[in-house]
């Protein structure tokens, strides 16, 4: 069964629950919308909204280092609680961040920290590149949408499809283990170093 894109988003925004969730349980429930709640709701998914407002200042710093040191990530993920900050879920999942991020080298966290000045830029690229291969006028700005959605994918880590199993994003990831958990987790920060970055090459021979 086809299920419209807004129809899932809909259903993603009321609930808090994962997009593919919220597919598969459109699906179950045949489109109807309130079904889909109930859906959810049964799996434990929808709870993950609820749970977003509440304090979480416990957790763990963890890091990790690739390619015999030429790439290290840290990422602060917090919970609520030292029990959950000690539960090997939670450090699992704290462990594929920094595979993801040394992997895909995100940007931002989430794609509300993108510079309007760097979107804007990246619309009018975009736009230039849909008329120059000869688009009509009227689709400009669904395809300026569409092409934006992929460039969210691509630098934003909530946004990225998981590198383990990309049919499933690390947002949906996060909102599955807030669920299953049932604490606020909430992803803090995180930096991706690798050896060589932003140092220009400098070609001058020193030699007489």
């Amino acid at each position: 069964m086809h299920i419209d894109a807004k129809v899932v988003k809909a259903l993603r925004e009321k609930t808090g629950a994962g997009m593919m969730d919220c597919k598969k349980a459109l699906q179950e429930g045949g489109g109807d919308e309130e079904k889909s709640v109930d859906i959810l709701r049964e799996k434990g998914l929808s709870a993950a909204a609820r749970r977003s407002g509440r304090v979480a200042n416990q957790g763990i710093v963890d890091s990790y280092i690739h390619l015999g040191g030429k790439i290290g990530v840290l990422v602060e993920v917090n919970c609520e609680t030292d029990f959950v900050a000690l539960n090997d879920e939670f450090r699992g999942f704290v462990r594929n961040l920094c595979l993801q991020i040394a992997a895909t080298n995100p940007g931002y966290l989430k794609k509300e920290e993108i510079p309007e000045s760097i979107l804007e830029k990246e619309r009018q690229i975009i736009r230039a590149q849909a008329l120059n291969e000869g688009k009509p006028e009227k689709v400009i700005e669904k395809i300026v949408e569409g092409r934006l959605d992929k460039f969210y994918r691509e630098n934003c880590l909530l946004e990225q499809p998981f590198v383990k199993d990309e049919d499933i994003a690390i947002g949906e990831l996060l909102t599955n283990l807030i669920a299953k958990i049932g604490e606020n987790i909430v992803i803090r920060r995180f930096s991706r170093f690798e050896i060589g970055e932003g140092i220009e090459n400098d070609a001058t021979c020193c030699c007489d």
